[in-house]
């Protein structure tokens, strides 16, 4: 059986995301451990650190926190990048408070100034913060779209930051499958799938992918465009995800869907199109 969830909200309590995981009925989930839009946060006090521990261990559920929206690594204004860092550092803290084994970041974007230095100040971000941080958390780098000025939309370039990286031990890769057809890799068929986790073990090492985005895309295939879709309903299709979850790779890996709740279907309906293309 693959191991599927969904991204839930954390409103009124951190332990409460795990409630909502459990009622959705995902075996793993994604969290913010804080508000999403903005740069200040309250401390984890006691009391909710050992609720969501001691939930967590009840259910058996895998814990992913995910980086806030603001924070960009890849920023070339001085003031962002700071907060920014210290951001990272903290969430990394904040995973390790928790119990969390897992926080995935987005490398952001360079604005403009070159793909490079958007690399190099990656790069600085990750040494930075994982060097200032003692917890045992897994630091997953999730690769992009493909959208204007992005860092991280190739396997080759979520290479090249690894490379520069000082402790790759504490590194590791989300694959999401919206952003990667998105940036042009086929998924779809058997054959095109083994090529791209071809590319990927050969640049990275599959050792090296621990969590999947698993999204279904509204866009075509290598057209940049970061929009989600229900599974098998978008380009990406039944078919193609019947193959993705027949993988044995991505099948033993934590999947996580970041899709819609709208008329059409809601978390519960993703689990289960995902149990059911994955028998």
């Amino acid at each position: 059986m693959v191991k599927v969830g969904v991204h839930v909200s954390i409103a009124g309590s951190l332990d409460l995301a795990v409630d909502r995981a459990k009622d959705a009925g995902c075996d793993v989930f994604q969290m913010f451990s804080r508000n999403p839009r903005g740069w200040g946060y309250a401390p984890v006090t006691d009391e909710v650190r050992d609720a969501f521990r001691r939930k967590v261990k009840t259910t058996g559920m895998i814990p992913v926190d995910h980086m806030p929206y603001l924070p960009n690594l890849a920023s070339p204004k001085p003031e962002v990048y700071e907060k920014s860092v210290a951001t990272l550092t903290a969430e990394l803290d904040r995973c390790g408070t928790l119990g969390i084994p897992f926080l995935v970041t987005h490398l952001g974007h360079h604005l403009g100034d070159g793909i490079a230095g958007g690399r190099a100040r990656v790069i600085k971000a990750i040494n930075t913060s994982l060097a200032a941080s003692g917890a045992d958390v897994m630091l997953i780098l999730e690769n992009t779209a493909g959208e204007k000025n992005s860092v991280g939309s190739s396997i080759e370039h979520i290479r090249g930051i690894i490379d520069g990286l000082d402790d790759t031990r504490r590194i590791g890769v989300c694959f999401d499958t919206c952003h990667a057809f998105a940036a042009g890799y086929e998924l779809r068929t058997a054959e095109g799938l083994e090529e791209t986790l071809g590319q990927f073990d050969e640049q990275i090492g599959l050792e090296k992918l621990k969590v999947i985005h698993l999204n279904d895309t509204k866009g075509e295939k290598g057209s940049g465009l970061d929009r989600h879709e229900h599974i098998g309903l978008g380009q990406i299709g039944e078919d193609g995800f019947r193959c993705i979850l027949h993988h044995k790779v991505i099948a033993a890996l934590p999947l996580i869907c970041e899709t819609p709740v709208d008329d059409r279907r809601d978390d519960r309906g993703n689990i289960a199109v995902v149990r059911k293309l994955a028998e």
